[in-house]
């Protein structure tokens, strides 16, 4: 198990750095210049010119890129051009709104998509398979921008029951101790803090794990279908168990590796930063902070949270891979 994770991790290192070399590559593709942004249109190239210097613009492409990734190295993920912000503060303070939205994402895909996929192969060909498959196909083909959009109108403008956009309400504020609002408010005892950052999460959960939900339950239909055609099933129905106890004890759990793996991916997917979820729900988290970073032309921002969230993929594969001998004790790692 350990020489396997190892390996793995040593495989991480041209992984990043095919993706750092391809994301430098395009941010120079981007029209515009970062010292114009700057300093605006009306700047002059003397000045234009200077600070392409002192930010070391004007140096060759692959100094700049070797530059880049020494720094790294050494975990310096450079500043923000715009901010001057360290770009790890920058992460340090933002990921945590990403994770917990991913988080709260998946929740609601798991919860709803598993058991979706489960009694609809339970009864498969019926009216409440097509029901569900219907609405799965719907939740796959369904904008996330027009989603969004129809949650707030509907819950925040119309029924008023929720918040339309933000982790905190106007006028709320606390001091964080993790950065993770819902363990923060917990660890504070602070009940009204908690349900103000639950209802501030709703929508924008919703919104973003509806595509996962429909992913989450398609699979899981058929790899219950896969396994509930096997011997040991029939086999399990002759001895007379009850169809529940097949259905939970024996089919499920030999049906979960797919549906395992298609949760990691998704949650790896949700942690690289949900760019219009975040920005339709203004929720400051990886995603719209990177948006921002190519629209500005803030070349540390983009590289820098590029290659944070491409770690944070990696891993959380891994971490999916390892889990395959949880479900499945035939499967040995060597």
């Amino acid at each position: 198990m350990l020489r396997y994770i190892l390996r793995r991790l040593l495989s991480l290192i041209p992984v990043l750095f095919g993706i750092t070399l391809m994301v430098f590559l395009f941010l120079q593709l981007i029209p515009g210049d970062p010292a114009v942004v700057l300093l605006g249109q009306r700047a002059t190239p003397d000045a234009i010119a200077a600070l392409r210097e002192r930010l070391g613009l004007n140096e060759p492409l692959p100094l700049q890129y070797f530059r880049f990734v020494g720094r790294m190295l050494t975990f310096d993920l450079g500043r923000s051009i715009i901010s001057g912000i360290p770009i790890i503060d920058e992460i340090r303070s933002r990921w945590p709104a990403t994770f917990e939205l991913s988080v709260a994402a998946m929740l609601v895909a798991s919860v709803i998509g598993i058991p979706a996929g489960i009694v609809a192969a339970v009864k498969k060909n019926g009216w409440v398979d097509n029901l569900l498959m219907s609405g799965s196909l719907i939740g796959v083909s369904m904008p996330v921008y027009w989603l969004g959009l129809l949650l707030i109108y509907l819950f925040a403008v119309f029924l008023r029951w929720l918040p339309p956009s933000g982790r905190l309400g106007v006028g709320e504020d606390f001091d964080p101790i993790t950065g993770f609002y819902v363990l923060d408010a917990l660890l504070k005892f602070d009940f009204g803090l908690l349900g103000s950052v639950l209802a501030h999460l709703i929508l924008p959960a919703i919104a973003l794990g509806t595509i996962p939900l429909a992913i989450l339950a398609r699979i899981t239909r058929s790899a219950m279908l896969e396994v509930m055609s096997q011997d040991y099933i029939r086999t399990a129905r002759a001895k007379g168990l009850m169809e529940r106890w097949v259905i939970s004890k024996h089919a499920l759990k030999n049906a979960l590796l797919p549906v395992v793996t298609i949760i990691g991916l998704q949650f790896g997917k949700l942690l690289s930063g949900a760019i219009l979820t975040e920005t339709i729900f203004s929720w400051p988290g990886i995603g719209s902070w990177i948006y921002d970073g190519i629209l500005s032309r803030d070349y540390p921002v983009v590289q820098g949270g590029i290659v944070f969230v491409s770690v944070a993929f990696v891993l959380i594969n891994l971490l999916v891979d390892i889990s395959y001998a949880l479900f499945d004790p035939r499967i040995q790692y060597k």
